[in-house]
Parts: structure tokens; C-alpha cells; sequence
């Protein structure tokens, strides 16, 4: 099965709300929606059980992104409670909204070394694993985002670590992210074959075109989104990898077009898979 939606409210939605976001997300023909919370958890428990009910209802998979302002790696103790607190709110709001992954970014390495990193990463995720747990908060996964600059934790070999090591943890590939990273390189059959020891019932990625900079060879930093048709990655070449696999998987498109994007891989995906 594949999930096909924007990241946020779509851009043709008349009224700026989640509510109204879904139910646009259902007449486009899309059946994805990512909740933003990236400035702030500000919606109540309230309207995000509304929001499960409508998804449901519509048949729209859901999923929540976590603030940006965290920083699983800070030496500060008082930041990394604060990184988890949001996180935390995140799922509580993704729990009730029968989304099934809190989407986040790990952090930055600052003075750690890579190893220090990781081994930090994983120590706030499994606190964050417990937390949960202690909360009630059982079918929300954490979903590690691969990101894209060279100053922070996140590449596609680290989350991949993170998520075999610590339980309920799950990587989140954001394909732009790693193409930017990498200075302009991606193998789309290599990403997947790398994730097979998961052994993923089923795998949430985000996907947009991106202008990075180039530090060195091999490795960039991602300036900002681009629409589709930069082809910069290139989408086609990803779909057919998708469709040859048979995959389970949920693509949320981050173009600054949103779900005007998602139906143009909406529709190349079809046209591969007649």
C-alpha cells in the first residue's frame, strides 16, 4: 500500500485548520496527511481525537512531526528535557489522533564526537521509549528523522543504528535529506536494501527536491525545498524502485507546493504501475 500526502494543512485548504486540512487531503484523492506541530504543540487533546475520527472516517493515515527546537545531544540537561517534553506532547496528541509515528529530529553534534552522539541518541530514546510506556502511549512509534547537513545526527547509517538498538524507535528517511548529505548522490535500492534487517511492516519517508550547498566531495547542506519538477532528486526513479518492491509505505511530500507535488507522484506512480 502506498500513503501519498502533504506535510501540513494543503495549500488549497479554504479554512487554515487540521480538521479541514484532512477532509482536503480526502476530496484531492490523497490518503496521507502529516500533522505540523513543528512551531509548538499547540493543538488540545480535543481536536486531535477529532482529527483521528475524521481520518478514520476518510481513510487518511496520519502522522505528527515534533517541534524543530530539539536537541537529543545538547549537553544541557535542561534542553534535552525540554527536546523530550515536546516529543512527548507530540505523541500524547499523535496517540490520540490514532497516528502511528511522532517524526523528529535528533539533533546537532556539537563538541561530541559521532560515537558520543549516538550513544546519547539512544540513551534519550530509550527514556523517551519508557516515558511513553508510563504514559499509556503504546502504538506510537518514534520516528527518527535521517536530516540533512553535516552538523547534525542523523545520517542514514546512524538512525538505522538507534532504531535496531532501541525498541519502539523507527527511521524516518527523508530522501531529500540524504540526497542533500550526500552532495547530490542517492541510490534509491540501496537505501531500501539497507533497511531490510528492520524487517519494516511499514516505512515513513519524506520527499521534496532540494537546493544544497556542496562542502566537499560527497558531502552537502541542504538550503532549502524545491518543487518536483527540479528532479533534483529525481522522483520517477524512486517510484519505480517502490513499485518494483511492492512497498507498504507512506510518502509525504515537503514541497513548497505540498499536495499539488503528492498528486504529480501520485500520478507518475500509476502510470509505472499500470
Amino acid at each position: 500500500m502506498i500513503w501519498l500526502g502533504p506535510a501540513g494543512i494543503p495549500t488549497v485548504c479554504k479554512e487554515r485548520n487540521t480538521l479541514d486540512g484532512i477532509k482536503t487531503v480526502s476530496q484531492l484523492g490523497l490518503n496521507a496527511m502529516e500533522v505540523e506541530f513543528v512551531r509548538g504543540v499547540k493543538m488540545s487533546l480535543e481536536i486531535a481525537k477529532q482529527a483521528g475520527e475524521i481520518a478514520k472516517e476518510l481513510n487518511v493515515r496520519l502522522s505528527v512531526h515534533a517541534p524543530y527546537f530539539i536537541n537529543l545531544c545538547s549537553k544541557e540537561n535542561q534542553k534535552v528535557e525540554n527536546s523530550k517534553s515536546m516529543i512527548l506532547a507530540s505523541a500524547e496528541r499523535a496517540e490520540a489522533m490514532h497516528a502511528d509515528i511522532v517524526v523528529f529530529h535528533p539533533g546537532f553534534y556539537g563538541k561530541l564526537s559521532t560515537h558520543e552522539a549516538l550513544e546519547k541518541v539512544k540513551k534519550e530514546c530509550e527514556d523517551l521509549g519508557d516515558r511513553l510506556r508510563s504514559m499509556g502511549i503504546k502504538k506510537v512509534k518514534l520516528g527518527l528523522e535521517t536530516t540533512g547537513k553535516q552538523s547534525t545526527f542523523g545520517t542514514l547509517e546512524e538512525i538505522l543504528q538507534v532504531s535496531k538498538d532501541v525498541k519502539n524507535c523507527v527511521p524516518v528517511v527523508d530522501f531529500a535529506h540524504i540526497f542533500a548529505r550526500q552532495g547530490g548522490i542517492i541510490d534509491y535500492s540501496k537505501i531500501f536494501d539497507y533497511l531490510k534487517p528492520l524487517k519494516l511492516n511499514h516505512l515513513h519517508t519524506h520527499f521534496t527536491c532540494v537546493q544544497f550547498s556542496l562542502s566537499s566531495i560527497g558531502k552537502g547542506n541542504e538550503r532549502y525545498h524545491l518543487e518536483l519538477k527540479v528532479k533534483k532528486p529525481d522522483f520517477e526513479l524512486l517510484a519505480r524502485e517502490i513499485v518494483k518492491r511492492n512497498l507498504n509505505i507512506t510518502i509525504i511530500s515537503e514541497s513548497p507546493v505540498l499536495e499539488q507535488d503528492s498528486l504529480k507522484m501520485k500520478a507518475i506512480l500509476e502510470k509505472i504501475n499500470k
